[in-house]
């Protein structure tokens, strides 16, 4: 089968790693998103990986208790590269080949994040799985994913999210009468403030015609239907209004 995108990248938080158990790495949460990202693999989509640091350190909170910001930030970073290797093993383990790469110099397990050999990766049929954000503090593993995306000519940015089935345009956890986009223009996303991912991400999205597809990982499948091209979760692009969905 023929599948709409040619290479993806997909956006996962540190909590994805977490579920809901006390531990920092839940095995079983692993396990589940790398057979995900296997089942979008063995469908021959170039697929690389953001993933967060949110699940073991969060650099905003460190600074807001007083630690320096950047160092708070650069610490976050080390934290998205353990889980990083984390998500490699896992997937090596069910013989998916994985390359990590970081923004941040640590030669003894990763590479350095080139862009060209990046792709070529991809064009071999590695997943990539970039850590340590863009290596810049003050910048969201969000915006990371976004100029990773754009770097390597991505046609799609995935934001995988944890049991949110997409852009709503209220809170559903506070306001049970809140309606679900289906689509979505990158200016209005911006403008009402929905906290799909921070401005700097978003607008580097809309600058360069990325489109967004913001979906539960966490039903089973999900990432799979999206690479065959079902229209799930809510699609942010250049499209020219709003749509609610009416189911």
């Amino acid at each position: 089968m023929e599948v709409p995108y040619k290479r993806a990248l997909l956006k996962l938080s540190g909590g994805a790693l977490r579920g809901s158990g006390p531990s920092i790495i839940e095995p079983e949460s692993v396990n589940y998103v790398a057979q995900q990202v296997k089942f979008a693999w063995n469908r021959g989509v170039e697929l690389a990986v953001v993933i967060g640091g949110g699940n073991i350190w969060r650099g905003q909170e460190a600074s807001e208790q007083g630690m320096d910001r950047a160092s708070a930030d650069y610490a976050g970073m080390l934290a998205t590269l353990i889980n990083a290797l984390t998500l490699q093993d896992a997937l090596e383990r069910i013989g998916v080949i994985t390359r990590t790469q970081t923004a941040l110099p640590v030669q003894s397990v990763a590479e350095p994040f080139i862009r060209r050999r990046a792709i070529r990766h991809l064009e071999k049929g590695r997943v990539v799985i970039f850590a340590a954000g863009t290596g810049n503090p003050f910048m969201s593993t969000d915006t990371a994913a976004a100029l990773r995306a754009i770097e390597i000519g991505a046609d799609v940015l995935l934001m995988a999210k944890n049991n949110v089935d997409g852009v709503y345009n209220a809170d559903p956890m506070l306001n049970p009468s809140a309606l679900k986009f289906d689509q979505l223009p990158y200016l209005e996303a911006l403008n009402r403030r929905l906290g799909v991912m921070d401005s700097t991400a978003l607008s580097l999205c809309m600058d360069n015609h990325l489109s967004i597809v913001v979906f539960d990982l966490f039903v089973q499948d999900n990432l799979l239907r999206l690479i065959q091209g079902e229209r799930l979760g809510t699609m942010i692009s250049d499209s020219p209004k709003a749509v609610i969905n009416q189911e």
